[in-house]
């Protein structure tokens, strides 16, 4: 599967909230907006996104959108997220996204979080060279519970 790194153009924003609105994909992302069924809400923040300096690029796989990558926050605390279809899961496709996503932002050091029982999520961060760091607890707010969070870091 070829996979791809681009603009957000308008078009991907109906497939993005689609996307994030999968009930399993939220349980599995734990850490998500309080309510992601909030579209004025989704639109507000992705209009913030792209008219920041964060890097957010959508996935691309064979030429289908398929997901959202960016690395955002202040400089030295520079945070990864990724958002993959859940029909695409378990291909590879997170991985060579975020692979292609670190080559374009070679600042680091860069962070990671991920609920500490995702382990797609984690082996994908650990595949591109992330570390754990901490072990913290959180507000999952698409399970309604604190959960435990791992923290985990790309040095430079």
């Amino acid at each position: 599967m070829d996979v791809e790194l681009r603009e957000v153009h308008d078009s991907d924003l109906p497939v993005f909230y689609r996307q994030m609105n999968d009930p399993e994909a939220l349980r599995m992302a734990a850490f998500t907006p309080e309510d992601p069924a909030d579209r004025d809400a989704f639109d507000a923040r992705w209009q913030r996104i792209r008219a920041s300096s964060d890097v957010a690029r959508t996935i691309l796989a064979d030429g289908d959108v398929v997901g959202s990558a960016a690395v955002y926050g202040e400089p030295g605390e520079r945070e990864v997220t990724y958002w993959v279809d859940r029909a695409y899961w378990g291909r590879g496709i997170a991985t060579a996204a975020l692979r292609g996503l670190l080559a374009e932002v070679p600042e680091r050091p860069l962070y990671a979080r991920a609920a500490a029982d995702n382990e797609g999520s984690l082996r994908v961060l650990r595949k591109c060279g992330f570390q754990v760091r901490v072990r913290a607890r959180g507000f999952a707010q698409a399970r309604g519970e604190e959960i435990d969070e791992l923290v985990l870091a790309l040095a430079g």
